[in-house]
């Protein structure tokens, strides 16, 4: 075995804070900082010191491993993007500002790359002409740029991040099936492999456009995502993603609509307090503006509006609320007092599932300070269009089994996508068929945070003393700490290197002038999976060994130390 890296922390360009950052927020963000694994740059940017690039490199390579063992090929790809591709997708309106563009001298229009579907498309189209040339499966490891309007949290939301993005083309859908299996497989063992946690869970596509598109996320109260998880059988997914069956219900019994005076009553709870009826009897009208059309969604009023929801079924339409000034000079549209039955042919409805035909509403009589009563959808008023908008809750039923669902808050790690054909379609990617005839070749995208995972295990994995990293990431495989006097010193170095000859990967503080409190302390912020120390019983030959995932400590001599960490 080759022989491993004494790190000294005497060297070592990183300092440990006792403190946590001002502006931080989540656990990862604060003990990645503190522990000198990374500085901010500037807002949503970061620079990555010795300890935090060594976990991340560590990262790398599994990802790589995994990718190369179900046959994808690396290639690195630039990060500055001409503007063509992404107009010929839509995409360079469709990202709207989170988008990154800028100009050369000339004055020609470039982005930096926020996902890489159209160039990677472009290379294929250059280097593959027959069938045979296919399937293929590419794939590289750099950084995104999104221009995030907050970035937050540290590494897990800013404007530059590390992924690994991959691609597959296949002549046929079958074999874009394939390749789909073969990365869902991978992702798994990555996950696996790095001690993440995690749910796999059915998602949308959002901007990338495509089928089927599944999310990998792990439960951490820092997540952005939250996802729904049946407790009684599989089913799991981004709230995002949920959709129920639409159950219509007989009406026949229902009076016909009646207009009732409500004084004072523009809102929900003050309609249901002044009728005395539960605010789940009460139908809800929110206005929003989809590229400057006025539009109309109906939920229960007991439930909220999920505008991601709303701006998804509209992309890559701009979805915005309506305003005060958006209601002068319309006589049909009553603020606060908005009703399904008389919005007519110039307000297109949109409502979720749950206001089916049949079922019978208290709503807004499209007058002032009048509601009515018995409103039939599917008899008094049409759904131009059903969608699930509103916001999940805990406890609703699991729409596979009915049992209720649990919430979580979640980070997204992975995401994969089925996306067909869009974008061979948008540049013309055409193979020589079997047949002697052109065939649209068909694609596959799949992503993995990189950086993102570093922050994802230190929410999953950290204590109270800081982080705690497995041996397959760490930046190191032991952390010698010599307790302070010159023996002590002496032997943590004679024993690091005699480690680093076996192939470990050492840390050694070698620090003059730090007390052995701050260096017990550090060594426990830091989060090497071995801790060994070089205190009081030197002299004699006995150092303490401590695993820093479980706690347990105990003491022992230099040879059986060295043995156990040398297999």
């Amino acid at each position: 075995m080759a022989n491993a890296q004494v790190q000294r922390m005497s060297k070592l360009m990183a300092k440990t804070l006792r403190d946590d950052p001002a502006d931080a927020e989540v656990l990862s963000h604060k003990l990645l900082v503190r522990a000198g694994y990374v500085r901010r740059t500037a807002a949503g940017l970061w620079s990555w010191l010795p300890l935090g690039k060594k976990v991340l490199g560590n990262i790398e390579r599994i990802v790589r491993e995994e990718m190369d063992a179900i046959g994808a090929q690396e290639v690195q790809l630039p990060a500055l993007l001409p503007r063509e591709p992404y107009e010929a997708t839509g995409r360079w309106e469709e990202y709207g500002p989170e988008l990154f563009r800028l100009q050369d001298r000339k004055g020609g229009d470039y982005l930096l790359g926020p996902t890489h579907e159209e160039i990677f498309t472009l290379l294929v189209k250059d280097q593959a002409s027959s069938y045979k040339d296919l399937p293929v499966i590419l794939y590289q490891i750099q950084n995104k740029y999104r221009d995030e309007a907050r970035p937050r949290a540290g590494i897990l939301r800013g404007r530059e991040f590390l992924m690994k993005d991959s691609y597959s083309f296949d002549v046929a859908d079958e074999g874009l099936a394939e390749s789909y299996a073969l990365h869902r497989a991978a992702y798994q063992r990555i996950f696996e492999r790095l001690g993440l946690d995690y749910r796999i869970c059915a998602a949308t596509a959002g901007a990338m456009g495509g089928s089927k598109s599944e999310e990998f996320l792990a439960p951490a109260e820092a997540g952005e995502d939250t996802f729904a998880d049946c407790p009684n059988c599989d089913f799991a997914a981004n709230t995002e993603a949920i959709t129920y069956a639409l159950t219509p219900v007989d009406a026949t019994g229902v009076p016909a609509a009646e207009d009732i005076p409500t004084p004072d009553t523009p809102t929900i709870e003050t309609l249901a307090a002044s009728l005395g009826v539960p605010a789940s009897a009460t139908l809800k009208n929110l206005l929003v503006k989809v590229d400057g059309e006025i539009v109309a969604v109906g939920v229960p009023g007991d439930r909220e509006v999920d505008m991601d929801k709303v701006e998804a079924h509209f992309a890559p339409a701009a979805v915005e609320l309506v305003t005060a000034e958006d209601f002068v000079g319309r006589p049909d549209l009553v603020r606060g007092y908005v009703g399904p039955q008389g919005l007519g042919e110039k307000v297109k409805y949109i409502a979720d599932p749950r206001v089916a035909p049949g079922t019978a509403w208290i709503t807004g009589a499209n007058k002032e300070h009048t509601h009515a009563k018995n409103v039939v959808a599917g008899r008094d008023f049409e759904v131009d269009a059903y969608v699930d908008v509103v916001v999940v809750r805990e406890g609703d039923p699991c729409p596979k089994c009915g049992t209720g669902l649990k919430l979580d808050r979640a980070i997204e790690i992975g995401h994969i996508f089925q996306l067909g054909r869009k974008y061979t379609d948008a540049l013309k990617l055409d193979v020589l068929g079997q047949n002697g005839k052109p065939a649209r070749v068909t694609m596959g995208s799949y992503g993995i945070g990189v950086s993102r995972a570093v922050a994802a295990l230190a929410e999953q994995h950290a204590d109270e003393k800081g982080l705690v990293w497995s041996k397959e990431v760490a930046p190191a495989d032991v952390h010698v700490v010599a307790a302070g006097k010159a023996l002590q010193t002496e032997l943590a170095l004679e024993v690091s290197d005699k480690l680093a000859a076996a192939g470990v990967r050492v840390l050694v503080d070698d620090r003059a002038g730090v007390s052995p409190g701050v260096k017990f302390t550090d060594a426990e912020l830091i989060g090497v999976p071995q801790i060994l120390v070089a205190g009081r019983r030197s002299a004699e030959g006995v150092v303490e060994l401590k695993d820093r995932r479980t706690g347990e400590r105990e003491e022992v001599t230099v040879e059986e130390a060295l043995t156990r960490l040398t297999n």
